[in-house]
């Protein structure tokens, strides 16, 4: 009988051994999961994870922004493109001290298009500022901030100094997006 519970303790000894493997493995590949996130994302993790109430929550809709990113079809511009949009944007700038309200309707137009010509999807600002921060996470906060003031102001709450910061923040997303294709081959003559 004595051999019987020694070979029990045994087993029971060994699953015990397993189970804690199991865990040990289950926490390292979640921690791991998470510094990535945490990583790729900075600042944009943490408020996600404010926004959501949890970090499970938050790593979930990081990792589905991801996802979703990762079937798009995001291309650089050409030069004859990306100058034309920076023509855009010093015109845009230009008009700032004779319409600033203007402006910032106009800078956040002149954004979208920009997404939109890389092949980011336009839809709403949320899905917007989502996308954008899973390849350009330092400068989304420029995008929600140039946002916000842009809603003041359609509520006509805010000030010319807030407005001005509204482009500023502006052109920080714009020139982040601005990347330039320069492997186009030449044109013959």
């Amino acid at each position: 009988m004595g051999n019987l519970d020694s070979q029990t303790s045994t087993m029971l000894a060994l699953v015990v051994v397993l189970v804690l493997v199991a865990l040990a493995a289950w926490y390292f590949f979640q921690k791991k999961q998470s510094d990535r996130l945490q990583q790729r994302f900075g600042p944009e993790y943490a408020r996600t994870v404010d926004q959501l109430g949890s970090r499970a929550k938050a790593e979930s809709e990081l990792k589905a922004r991801e996802a979703r990113v990762g079937k798009l079809t995001i291309v650089p511009l050409s030069p004859s493109d990306a100058a034309r949009f920076s023509q855009a944007w010093a015109n845009l700038q230009a008009g700032f001290i004779d319409n600033p309200q203007g402006v910032v309707a106009q800078a956040d137009v002149l954004v979208r298009e920009l997404m939109a010509a890389r092949g980011y999807p336009v839809a709403d600002f949320e899905h917007r500022a989502g996308d954008i921060s899973v390849g350009h996470p330092a400068v989304v906060e420029n995008y929600r901030a140039a946002q916000f003031i842009a809603a003041r102001d359609t509520r006509g709450q805010a000030t010319t100094e807030e407005l001005r910061n509204a482009v500023v923040h502006y052109r920080v997303l714009f020139n982040e997006l601005l990347e330039v294709r320069n492997d186009v081959p030449p044109v013959a003559g």
